[in-house]
């Protein structure tokens, strides 16, 4: 089953509850989350929709090899996932709400795929950066199993964050450069 996404209704979901900050003035101390859900494109645009995200970039997470290349990347020798890294405010949004924002934009039950993606770089991983990041993640994805929402089991890894490395430039803020081009 197809989980369609409509970013223009997900901006004015979040948009209800509370206007973004100025993105160069955050209000407080920013962090970092870290989630794969298939190609970056799509999701790096959806994350820098949510008001209290202050910045995104697309790269790779979750493998071995040092300062991988997309064909590297693409090739699954690395075990690196397309992944996007967000800042954000928590004064402003709550790592639960990104955790919900990730749920809802991806099939979190197909293995090594999103749609026609097919590969280990398109899996879906949340990468936690603190021990709190860990225990919401899966407290979250039980709570989700648990409500039957998605018709299969959830396959959603979650794993501690490695070193994240920025994709090639011609990949940062792509979807909102060319629009409707993932699938």
């Amino acid at each position: 089953m197809k989980f369609p996404v409509i970013p223009v209704a997900l901006v004015a979901l979040l948009t209800a509850f509370g206007g973004a900050p100025a993105k160069d003035e955050p209000a407080g101390k920013l962090e970092r989350a870290l989630f794969a859900a298939g190609c970056f494109w799509k999701t790096q645009y959806i994350f820098s929709k949510v008001p209290g995200v202050v910045k995104t970039r697309a790269g790779y997470c979750g493998g071995t090899a040092p300062n991988p290349s997309y064909g590297e990347v693409c090739s699954g020798n690395t075990g690196h996932a397309e992944t996007v890294l967000v800042e954000y405010d928590p004064g402003t949004v709550s790592y639960r709400r990104l955790l919900e924002v990730f749920w809802h934009n991806h099939d979190p039950t197909t293995v090594n795929r999103q749609g026609p993606d097919v590969g280990t770089q398109y899996r879906s991983v949340v990468f936690y950066t603190t021990d709190e990041q860990r225990k919401e993640a899966i407290a979250c994805r039980e709570e989700l199993m648990r409500s039957h929402r998605f018709p299969r089991p959830i396959v959603t890894a979650i794993e501690p964050a490695g070193p994240f490395y920025d994709a090639e430039d011609y990949h940062q803020d792509y979807y909102r450069k060319h629009g409707e081009v993932c699938h």
